[in-house]
């Protein structure tokens, strides 16, 4: 929770509209509920489904393919981007998030 505050607290300062789900199956359902989300930043270690299986599933939705997703991960480890990748992630950045560089990633993905 920790880390949603204070994500979501350096990009409103962007304008940004924040879109806030706590695990994988209320992630796919914000999707659902707000289909003007332009981009996610997706957790891969969440409670009940994790990031992984989740973009695995917005993935399966022809609606969802071409929606940047940008994978946060804690671990860090050498294969984690890969994984990501794999998964359905566009992009992957390791915690503590720096923000610059999640705003460069951002604009890429955004623009």
């Amino acid at each position: 929770m920790r880390n949603i505050f204070a994500l979501s607290s350096a990009l409103q300062i962007y304008d940004m509209k924040i879109v806030i789900a706590t695990n994988g199956k209320e992630a796919l359902e914000k999707l659902d509920e707000v289909p003007e989300i332009d981009i996610v930043l997706m957790d891969i270690m969440m409670p009940e489904m994790d990031g992984y299986e989740a973009m695995r599933l917005i993935r399966k939705d022809k609606a969802y393919k071409k929606l940047p997703i940008i994978a946060l991960t804690a671990k860090a480890m050498k294969n984690d981007r890969e994984k990501c990748i794999e998964a359905g992630a566009n992009d992957y950045i390791a915690k503590p998030v720096d923000v610059d560089q999640l705003l460069s990633m951002l604009r890429v993905w955004l623009s």
